[in-house]
C-alpha cells in the first residue's frame, strides 16, 4: 500500500514538474518572438517616423513607387513634390508615400 502511494506522489509530481517546464518554454518562445519580429519592427517603424518629421523644402526624396524628386513644400500630411528637370511636373502627395530622404547640401541650397 505504502508504494502505491509513493508512486502516486511521484506521478503528481512529475506532472507539476512538467507544467512548470511547459510554461518556461512558453514564456521562452514569447521572449524569442519579441526580440526577433516586434522589436526590429518598432525600430524601423520610429526611424521611417524621425526620416518624415526631419523632411525639409529642398531635399531629394525617393517614392514608394520608385520616382526621384525634390521637396518644394510640407503640409502636415502632405509634401508637394517635383519630378524631373521639368518644372510643371509638381505633384501633391501624402508623406507615407515617401521612402527615402536624403538631404541637400547647403552648397546647392544658397544658389
Amino acid at each position: 500500500m505504502n508504494t502505491i502511494l509513493l508512486e502516486q506522489a511521484a506521478a503528481g509530481q512529475n506532472a507539476a514538474g512538467g507544467w512548470l517546464t511547459m510554461i518556461i518554454w512558453l514564456v521562452v518562445m514569447v521572449g524569442i518572438m519579441y526580440f526577433l519580429m516586434i522589436r526590429p519592427q518598432k525600430n524601423e517603424q520610429k526611424r521611417l517616423t524621425a526620416m518624415l518629421n526631419d523632411m525639409a523644402v529642398g531635399d531629394s526624396v525617393v517614392t514608394t513607387g520608385g520616382f526621384y524628386g525634390v521637396i518644394l513644400d510640407i503640409t502636415d500630411d502632405d509634401v508637394i513634390v517635383e519630378f524631373g528637370n521639368n518644372k510643371n511636373c509638381r505633384i501633391p502627395m501624402r508623406k507615407t508615400a515617401i521612402a527615402e530622404v536624403e538631404k541637400a547640401d547647403a552648397a546647392y541650397t544658397n544658389e
